[in-house]
C-alpha cells in the first residue's frame, strides 16, 4: 500500500474511528457472537450468522486502518504561497464563490467540501498560486475554476 496522505485533522479522525471499533464495538460484537452461538443450531440460526458478519466487517476495517495508520504521511504544515494537501481555497465557478478544503483521500467527504488531492479538481489545483485558474473536466464539459486565496 503506498503512503497515504492525511492532515492532522484526517489522522486524528482515523485514530478515534479505530480507537472506538477497537474498544467498544468490537467487543460489543463479539459477545453477540458468542450469544447468538448459544442458540443451537448454526445452520439456521440468522443472528448467529448476522453477528458473525458484523464481526469480520470490523475486523476487516481494524485491518484497514492498521495499515492506514502505520503508513501514513501526516501533512501539517503547507504554505499559503501554493496549494498542497491541507490547504483551504477560495475558488470562483460559475459566478459564485466556494471554499474547498485539500485533503488526503481518506478523509474526502464531497458534501463538505472536502475534496481529494487525487480527485480531477484536486489534481487541477495542487501546487497552483492565488490568482491562477485550474480547469476541470466534467460530463457537462470544461469548468473553469479561479483560485481567489489560499489558508
Amino acid at each position: 500500500m503506498d503512503r497515504q496522505l492525511l492532515t492532522k485533522e484526517g489522522l486524528d479522525e482515523l485514530k478515534k474511528e479505530y480507537d472506538e471499533l477497537v474498544n467498544t464495538k468490537r467487543p460489543i460484537a463479539v459477545v453477540r457472537l458468542s450469544d447468538a452461538r448459544d442458540n443451537g443450531d448454526l445452520s439456521e440460526n440468522s443472528e448467529y450468522a448476522d453477528a458473525k458478519q458484523d464481526l469480520s466487517f470490523i475486523d476487516g476495517r481494524i485491518s484497514e486502518l492498521e495499515e492506514i495508520l502505520h503508513g501514513a504521511k501526516v501533512i501539517s504544515n503547507h504554505g499559503k504561497s501554493h496549494i498542497d494537501v491541507g490547504s483551504k481555497v477560495t475558488l470562483h465557478v460559475n459566478g459564485k464563490k466556494d471554499i474547498f478544503h485539500l485533503v488526503g483521500e481518506w478523509e474526502a467527504d464531497p458534501m463538505n467540501k472536502k475534496i481529494s488531492h487525487s480527485s480531477p479538481l484536486g489534481k487541477a489545483l495542487m501546487g497552483k498560486k492565488a490568482g491562477d485558474t485550474a480547469e476541470v473536466e466534467a460530463p457537462a464539459g470544461k469548468v473553469l475554476y479561479k483560485i481567489l486565496s489560499i489558508e
